[in-house]
């Protein structure tokens, strides 16, 4: 009885372990996802597999993972993942990784991030 035990803790400490490779952002840091954000990420040194946590207002903004030419135009392609919980966690992929927020003008006003994982 004591081997399942001690089964299930490993098991569930395992579940709720992250890897020890990955880090964990909080985009903009204390202030969170907001206006003129942009440039929060230069100097950071990103790996495939860390996550970026976007914390904001639910219903006053957003997060849309983009591609490079809608990252520099600011346009919401209508195939794009959208983020609304106000408490977004997300992985990082191997390359660069676009985020705009969605709302009317929220990105030309610097809610924008272009974090570059190695």
């Amino acid at each position: 009885m004591n081997s399942i035990v001690a089964g299930i803790v490993l098991l569930s400490v395992l579940l709720h372990s992250n890897p020890a490779f990955a880090t964990s952002y909080t985009v903009g840091d204390g202030s969170g996802w907001k206006f003129n954000v942009a440039g929060w990420e230069n100097g950071k040194k990103f790996k495939a597999g860390d996550t970026l946590v976007f914390k904001y207002a639910p219903g006053a903004h957003n997060v849309v993972v983009v591609d490079k030419a809608s990252y520099d135009a600011c346009v919401v392609p209508g195939n794009a993942k959208t983020f609304a919980s106000g408490n977004d966690v997300v992985t990082l992929g191997k390359g660069p990784n676009y985020f705009i927020c969605g709302f009317p003008q929220h990105c030309e006003f610097g809610m924008k991030i272009a974090a570059n994982a190695a």
